[in-house]
């Protein structure tokens, strides 16, 4: 079918997006990692965790759209090569938004819990970019009295 080369295409572009963070996650304890990164490993940490998330989003697409669903559409093609990107893109932006404090960790958060909350809001700002944006310009509007972008506010309406 014309679906089934790019459907196979699709799946190995995300199987090796995952060895890749899985292979450079491995090297940070190592302490394998340039120089310059051992400063800035928390807001790679961020970044690769986040496209762990948006990589699992895509993987679980293809099998919901292909077997369960059974509509597989290849114009989504571009989205499946593009989305670990961007979740990585949120997930820097979560690591961003957390170090200057405007996003908040709960407050009764473990004092030995490390980083964890960092990942952990990465992981969720890749696996959801959408609902991540939307937080994002949730607190710009609060913050900075900027307006959500017309994309956000395009999504929120009932038509």
């Amino acid at each position: 079918m014309d679906w089934e080369i790019p459907l196979k295409k699709i799946i190995g572009y995300q199987v090796f997006i995952l060895l890749v963070i899985v292979g450079v996650w491995v090297q940070l304890p190592l302490g394998n990692v340039l120089e310059w990164a051992n400063q800035y490993l928390l807001a790679i940490q961020c970044i690769l965790i986040a496209a762990i998330g948006g990589t699992l989003y895509c993987l679980r697409a293809i099998y919901v759209n292909r077997c369960v669903r059974k509509n597989w559409d290849p114009d989504w093609e571009t989205w499946y090569y593009l989305r670990p990107l961007t979740s990585s893109i949120s997930g820097f932006a979560s690591y961003i938004f957390l170090k200057a404090g405007l996003l908040i960790l709960d407050a009764s958060q473990q004092v030995n819990s490390g980083d964890f909350g960092f990942l952990a809001v990465a992981f969720i700002a890749g696996l959801n970019v959408d609902k991540f944006t939307l937080k994002i310009e949730e607190v710009a509007k609060a913050t900075f009295g900027i307006d959500k972008s017309r994309t956000a506010t395009d999504s929120n309406r009932k038509d």
